[in-house]
């Protein structure tokens, strides 16, 4: 790696420190930059659904160390109730959120660990530890791949935030980002404000800002408009979970750019490691697809009381809008089953 790569690696949004879980509040960016230090299990749980930590690798590398603690917390019992004990912690992270994968994979690796080393913390740690540092390499080398695909001088267009924020380090798409603005290739990030919560405006920005990459906010609705324009060489987004036949979940959102970029030739580039990959799900109609409080749409606004309110946080993209899977295991043109077949068993 560069140095010049190393540059643009400055944040990270979840760290083990002094025997408990620091946590960058993300709710509080860009104007407070503050860290929650969590100590239990309920505490994490509490973090992730409210959004304290989000981002599907993120919320992984979380839930593993959340497993040490839970370790921690249980009292001197016989091997069997301890087992059982942790069985219970990680049942009550997983249905913290439930479309991201790496959740669920990161939790059943801790648990593997768990029914190997009974009762074993440092066991327990240094599998956490291993995760998180797989996740940051395992990005580094997605940047460089998804880096090779960008053309001199273009502009690209990112939705929601899939930066160091979202992972253990450096990130996934925006890890492409980085990749390639370390090589003088990006001539601006079109930034979605990415609704409701807003990740793109308060997140994203916020990371571009910070490591010199030059950025524009515009509102989701723009996007297609600035792909009419012409100049937008890639659309390149993160994902929560990647069914077997290539199908993508990811923020609301990602499906309508999906289907602009067809309709304007735009590039439609997904980055994600394959702990994303869910084989186990053949198709995106079988995600489940989080859907949130209305409150956070309709917070001040006087909406009739008539009016009823949808969130869904999660949308699908059909795999054949997909033009290139970008992992730490290579790059997958016009993904299908057959390719996410080859790419999972190393072919």
């Amino acid at each position: 790696m560069t140095i010049a790569t190393m540059q643009h690696d400055s944040v990270r949004a979840v760290e083990w420190c002094d025997d408990a879980l620091m946590l960058l509040d993300q709710r509080r960016l860009p104007a407070e930059t503050a860290y929650l230090r969590l100590e239990n299990v309920p505490a994490v749980v509490a973090a992730i659904r409210n959004m304290s930590v989000r981002g599907a690798p993120a919320i992984g590398v979380t839930a593993a160390y959340a497993m040490v603690l839970a370790a921690r917390a249980i009292p001197d019992c016989e091997v069997a109730g301890w087992l059982g004990a942790m069985e219970k912690a990680r049942e009550r992270l997983a249905a913290a959120r439930p479309t991201a994968v790496n959740l669920d994979w990161a939790l059943a690796a801790m648990m593997a660990v768990a029914h190997e080393y009974p009762r074993d913390q440092q066991a327990l740690l240094a599998e956490a530890r291993r995760i998180h540092e797989a996740d940051i390499a395992g990005n580094r080398r997605m940047g460089e791949l998804g880096s090779e695909l960008i053309s001199a001088d273009s502009v690209v267009l990112t939705h929601c935030n899939t930066g160091a924020l979202a992972t253990g380090g450096y990130g996934t798409a925006l890890g492409v980002i980085r990749a390639a603005a370390a090589t003088g290739k990006i001539r601006e990030v079109l930034v979605d404000e990415t609704r409701p919560w807003l990740q793109g405006a308060r997140l994203t920005a916020w990371e571009l800002h910070r490591e010199g990459i030059p950025a524009r906010l515009i509102v989701d609705s723009a996007a297609a408009l600035f792909m009419a324009r012409g100049g937008v060489s890639w659309v390149i987004v993160g994902a929560d979970r990647v069914a077997a036949n290539g199908d993508v979940a990811n923020k609301i959102g990602t499906y309508a750019l999906a289907v602009a970029a067809r309709y304007h030739g735009v590039g439609f580039m997904v980055v994600a490691p394959t702990s994303t990959v869910d084989l186990a799900t053949a198709t995106g109609e079988a995600i489940p697809i989080e859907e949130r409080d209305g409150a956070e749409i309709s917070e001040g606004v006087d909406l009739p009381a008539s009016v009823a309110v949808s969130n869904p946080a999660f949308d699908v993209t059909p795999a054949a809008l997909v033009d290139v899977l970008v992992t730490e295991r290579g790059v997958l043109r016009q993904p299908d089953t057959c390719g996410i077949d080859r790419l999972m068993s190393g072919l």
